[in-house]
């Protein structure tokens, strides 16, 4: 009875951990899709320094360990002035991280669309910006919203490296418990089980915005 009791005790002290991963996962799915957008827009354009400098983040942060980003967020920073919290360090990390992989998404997606709706788009009289904003972003989305899904969920799973810097999140959560305790099996099986729920957590809520999205596409094609 007493170990039943411990193990409850124990379970809810790593599920406060669900908390700081859920904040991480929220924050750094927000960065990186603001990133994504915005360099993989870069990387379809014309001018050679915007595609330049696109490339060159996509290539560092896809070529470098989340690991090595983490530290130098969190370790290096400071030495230039900029002092962050773990949560921040760790959000900051994970964004652009998953910003860099989000960008190759968004440029296929956009490279996806048809040549025949970027000549409806000219006919239109539409400048660029306008075909881009009213005509091609809205289709490619729909395109997008499956690798955007799994990348949100690999941010999830990424979280578990802010535990490093000592962000209380699942798997420092569970780490402490195994250093008091000496028991393993409990405490790793239960952040599985919740790692596992708010992945489908992601994906039910990324489902929804493809039939959302998609609804749009043909109410409005029709």
């Amino acid at each position: 009875m007493q170990n039943f009791e411990s193990a409850i005790g124990y379970g809810w002290f790593i599920l406060t951990g669900a908390l700081a991963t859920v904040e991480l996962t929220v924050f750094s799915c927000l960065l990186a899709l603001l990133v994504a957008m915005l360099t993989g827009i870069a990387l379809t354009t014309d001018s050679f320094v915007l595609r330049g400098a696109a490339r060159t983040y996509v290539e560092i942060f896809r070529g470098t360990s989340v690991f090595v980003q983490l530290f130098a967020a969190f370790f290096v920073l400071p030495f230039v002035g900029i002092s962050l919290t773990p949560i921040q360090s760790g959000v900051l990390a994970l964004g652009l991280n998953g910003g860099a992989y989000g960008a190759e998404v968004v440029r296929a997606a956009i490279n996806a669309i048809g040549r025949d709706q970027r000549e409806a788009a000219i006919a239109l009289n539409l400048t660029r910006r306008q075909a881009l904003w009213w005509v091609i972003l809205p289709q490619a989305v729909v395109l997008m919203l499956p690798s955007f899904g799994n990348l949100a969920i690999e941010i999830m799973k990424g979280t578990a490296v802010a535990s490093l810097i000592t962000v209380s999140e699942l798997t420092f959560q569970a780490q402490t418990v195994r250093a008091q305790t000496g028991d393993t099996a409990m405490p790793f099986l239960l952040i599985m089980v919740t790692y596992l729920v708010i992945a489908s957590v992601l994906t039910s809520f990324v489902r929804w915005l493809e039939k959302r999205f998609s609804n749009g596409i043909v109410s409005v094609s029709t």
